[in-house]
């Protein structure tokens, strides 16, 4: 993909036959390649609480239930936000479109500062129980770099989203 346009590169010797086969074979493989990696938690904060909860009982002993967790505008300091206090988890409409894997890490995240809202060594090791949790980290780091996003891991309490209280955040911090 180049932007948002397939590119398919093939031999000279082709023939158009040839080529529309191919052309269509790799968008074929490319959308089926998509559609396994998109969560079905990015279509509705519904899908998003649910996805939540298979979360909770995978990773975190289902000890970890939101009372609302939603998809929010572009947050310009974080991924996600939670507030522990009134069990309120925000994810920013930035990770729609972000793989699967990625996406549960944010959620794993936010849900573990419903247990502990410090980066302590206790929150990391709920973090640790997600096995994508480094490969996540990454991603988004990655992410935030090429996009010239800014995202730089600070979890800042004074940078929480209007309206939202004080706030932890999805921000890529490792443990010490």
């Amino acid at each position: 993909m180049d932007g948002g346009t397939m590119v398919v590169l093939i031999p000279d010797r082709m023939s158009r036959t040839e080529e529309q086969h191919w052309v269509a074979e790799m968008e074929r493989k490319l959308l089926r390649s998509a559609k396994r990696k998109a969560s079905p938690a990015r279509e509705s904060d519904e899908a998003l609480m649910a996805r939540c909860r298979e979360l909770s009982l995978r990773y975190l002993d289902g000890t970890c239930e939101p009372a609302s967790v939603r998809w929010v505008a572009p947050m310009r300091t974080r991924w996600a936000s939670c507030t522990p206090t009134q069990g309120t988890i925000r994810v920013s409409e930035r990770l729609r479109d972000v793989p699967a894997w990625v996406l549960d890490y944010v959620l794993v995240h936010e849900l573990a500062h419903l247990r502990v809202s410090a980066h302590d060594a206790e929150f990391w090791a709920l973090c640790g129980r997600y096995p994508k949790t480094e490969r996540a980290i990454g991603y988004l780091e990655g992410l935030s770099a090429a996009a010239g996003l800014g995202i730089t891991g600070v979890d800042d309490e004074s940078a929480a989203e209007p309206d939202a209280g004080p706030a932890t955040g999805t921000d890529g911090e490792r443990p010490a």
